[in-house]
């Protein structure tokens, strides 16, 4: 299925309010956790259903490790029990899993999985879903940059005209989203993508992220659908090159 020009082609998501959702219903924060990644698992089946080609989600941030020890185990168990069980059904829908970020500090257990998974899922096109696990835009832009130095060190780069290009080659995610959404109603983008939301169209929704269904998404990419993205462009430029 080929994108319409009215859908965004990558969507990235602030998965927000899993503990909130769980605190309202009396619940451990656990069990919003487990209740996330059920919309999770929707919204990935919903964004191949559309057409949409990218899907990049914030699951764990560099930030979130100050986050309650219990906490943080009860998430990694969670995390290694979906990288079991979801890996081959996403390959069966012909959906390819990647992990962006720092995985040094997973437990090796998990960075096998997650090499496992992206191994079996790499020649598949129908959906790319990038998982953002200890992640932090700002480290993104700093191991580019000592990465890029280092290439232009050892004679391997020469840096031109196009040098915002060149640099974007060494991030970990070169692909800007065309809708950033974030659930849970802060309305921040809590250090994920800082490069690529340049020209990113921004939704924020009240909504739990364990409340996040197709009607919501729909609502967010109805919203995105109103926008004018001019890039720089007046918007009679931008209505005449339509109208070409």
């Amino acid at each position: 299925m080929s994108t319409s020009p009215d859908i965004p082609a990558h969507i990235a998501i602030v998965m927000d309010g899993n503990g909130r959702w769980a605190k309202k219903k009396n619940r451990p924060r656990s069990m919003g956790h487990q209740a996330g990644l059920k919309s999770l698992r929707a919204t990935v089946e919903n964004c191949a259903r559309l057409g949409i080609k990218t899907l990049t989600v914030f699951a764990f941030s560099s930030e979130n490790w100050n986050r309650p020890a219990s906490e943080i185990s009860r998430l990694m168990d969670l995390f290694l029990r979906a990288l079991n069980k979801e890996a081959a059904e996403l390959h069966q829908n012909g959906i390819r899993l990647r992990f962006i970020g720092d995985r040094s500090a997973f437990n090796s257990g998990i960075r096998t999985k997650m090499a496992e998974a992206e191994a079996l899922t790499a020649n598949n096109t129908v959906l790319v879903v990038n998982i953002a696990a200890n992640y932090g835009g700002r480290w993104e832009i700093a191991q580019a940059a000592q990465a890029m130095a280092e290439a232009i060190a050892e004679g391997k780069l020469v840096p031109g005209k196009n040098i915002e290009q060149q640099f974007s080659s060494f991030l970990a995610l070169p692909d800007c989203p065309d809708l950033f959404i974030r659930t849970g109603g802060e309305m921040r983008i809590s250090n994920f993508l800082l490069w690529q939301s340049a020209y990113t169209e921004f939704y924020f929704t009240t909504v739990l992220w364990p409340d996040f269904d197709q009607q919501a998404l729909d609502q967010a990419i109805k919203d995105y659908q109103t926008r004018e993205r001019r890039f720089g462009r007046t918007g009679e430029q931008v209505r005449n090159s339509l109208s070409a």
